[in-house]
């Protein structure tokens, strides 16, 4: 018996440890997501996120080159049941964007981005997709009064010291990061055991998956 306990004890920490990175995202998100929904500006994404299959959390995009350069970062994403409206999650991505032209400096965004339609869902649960050409994506209206019927696949907010806008994720690879979810759910599972057929949950996330239940509902 104390063996086992012996094993328990050294095993605990070595699993929290192992999740660490995991878990700070997701508590990133969550602030990001708690910025976004609390802020009268985003009045679009308040009212719309209740429609939208899936919804995708960046809380740090950086941005930075000089001449040739690039953006990237890493996301979780949270798809919704269309017929109890319960929210799983997360599964996570990487983000890279590869660009040229001049980049003086260095910018972080913290984005989210509303997963309105099935080809854009459909492309989340694949290995790795492009914004823009596997799924459409258009930037999402800001402001109090904004009303805008959107078609895109994607509809993307962003939000760099203070300001909305700004961040282009067109030609952005999204990229499943299988080994992120393998070490949050101490286990080997998929975007679709994740986020479709619920195989796996972590506690960690639930203050999260309430955020995103109570802004659904108004």
């Amino acid at each position: 018996m104390l063996c086992v306990s012996l094993l328990t004890a050294m095993l605990v920490p070595q699993q929290s440890f192992a999740q660490a990175e995991q878990r700070v995202l997701v508590t990133d998100a969550k602030l990001a997501l708690a910025t976004f929904i609390n802020d009268p500006d985003m009045n679009w994404l308040q009212r719309n996120l209740g429609d939208a299959k899936a919804v995708l959390i960046a809380p740090r995009i950086t941005k930075a080159g000089f001449i040739v350069g690039g953006s990237g970062g890493r996301a979780v994403a949270f798809a919704r049941d269309p017929d109890t409206g319960r929210w799983a999650g997360p599964a996570f991505y990487t983000l890279a964007t590869a660009s040229v032209g001049f980049q003086a400096g260095i910018a972080v965004s913290e984005v989210v981005t509303l997963v309105m339609t099935d080809r854009g869902l459909n492309s989340l649960l694949s290995s790795s997709f492009r914004i823009g050409a596997d799924a459409s994506v258009a930037a999402g209206p800001v402001g109090a009064g904004a009303q805008s019927t959107l078609t895109a696949d994607l509809i993307s907010f962003s939000r760099a010291k203070g300001v909305y806008g700004g961040l282009n994720l067109h030609g952005t690879i999204v990229s499943v990061a299988d080994h992120w979810n393998d070490l949050y759910y101490a286990r080997s599972v998929d975007t679709t055991g994740i986020l479709i057929r619920r195989s796996v949950h972590n506690r960690q996330a639930n203050e999260l998956l309430n955020m995103l239940a109570s802004a659904a509902k108004k």
